[in-house]
């Protein structure tokens, strides 16, 4: 049974590996940085813009610009960004620590609507519109200007997106944090979203593309995305029968699997998610508890497939 998982560990990370680098031609890699050094650049760059902009929200309930946002540079007092933080009223700025690389990230995600749906997991399926810009700085005549560059928009989100394999690590960080809302018929079949979670988040490279950048993005580029979420559809990866929400054990919303990149984890940190402590979280694991019987034939037999001293007969 241990080999069985580890192919399906082995195969699986082929298969993300292989979509992940399906897009990157001609892509031009730079060398890589010290990741702590790197983050703390980059966060200082994240703080100037959040405290030297601020944001118009559109307020159109049943429409599609319904939390469209416009950045501006303050010019008269405008509140910034960075006003927010902490807000006890919408909008509001939040900060959520994410390890990874040996080094604690601090990812800033502002919050305008919560949403009244259901939160997705990490590894959840999401219908999501969104529009992507990223930061950078430019030098003339010894003066230093922070810039932002679009380099994405999907307004009309035809198909739902995968976090677990979402390469940019940061949306799959923030996502959870939302809820999706209402839809309903609208003028000619069209569909009326309501009511959804919309957000603004703020990524440093070290949870986007790093070093490696995309064919529209430069290498070591934090990233904007303003965003709405729509809808979700929960999976079962490991096809046990068990939806992979229901295997987030301690039930945050996240769940992670460090076989998939162990480059990422200089220290594997303690997986509240895997119950037989073989470093395959059990949204993977056919084998939760580590008793040599698949989950689904433990069910089936109506053992608990969360004890191994639970056989089944």
């Amino acid at each position: 049974m241990n080999k069985f998982k580890f192919y399906f560990i082995l195969s699986l990370t082929t298969v993300l590996l292989f979509s992940c680098s399906k897009n990157d031609n001609n892509i031009t890699i730079t060398p890589l940085r010290d990741y702590q050094e790197q983050f703390t650049a980059e966060n200082v760059m994240i703080e100037e813009y959040l405290k030297t902009n601020y944001i118009t929200i559109t307020q159109a309930p049943g429409d599609q610009t319904d939390q469209d946002v416009v950045f501006a540079k303050i010019t008269a007092g405008q509140p910034s960004i960075y006003s927010y933080l902490n807000s006890t009223t919408f909008p509001k700025l939040l900060t959520r620590p994410v390890q990874l690389h040996g080094i604690t990230y601090k990812m800033y995600y502002l919050v305008l609507r919560e949403g009244t749906g259901q939160s997705p997991t990490n590894v959840d399926n999401v219908l999501v519109s969104y529009k992507g810009q990223y930061l950078s700085e430019t030098t003339a005549s010894d003066l230093t200007t922070l810039t932002t560059t679009f380099f994405e928009e999907v307004k009309f989100p035809q198909s739902m997106f995968n976090l677990f394999t979402d390469i940019v690590r940061g949306r799959a960080e923030i996502l959870p944090k939302f809820k999706t809302g209402t839809s309903s018929e609208g003028v000619n079949g069209a569909v009326v979203h309501n009511n959804f979670g919309a957000g603004i988040m703020f990524i440093p490279s070290g949870l986007a593309y790093y070093n490696s950048g995309s064919s529209t993005i430069p290498g070591y580029a934090p990233l904007i995305f303003s965003f709405k979420l729509y809808a979700l559809q929960r999976l079962d990866h490991d096809g046990d029968g068990i939806l992979s929400v229901d295997e987030d054990i301690n039930g945050d919303g996240y769940m992670y699997t460090y076989l998939q990149y162990p480059s990422d984890y200089p220290v594997v940190p303690t997986n509240l998610d895997d119950t037989d402590g073989d470093l395959v979280p059990n949204f993977l694991d056919l084998d939760d508890d580590g008793d040599g019987y698949s989950t689904k034939v433990e069910i089936a037999a109506g053992s608990n497939y969360l004890d191994k001293n639970s056989i089944p007969k």
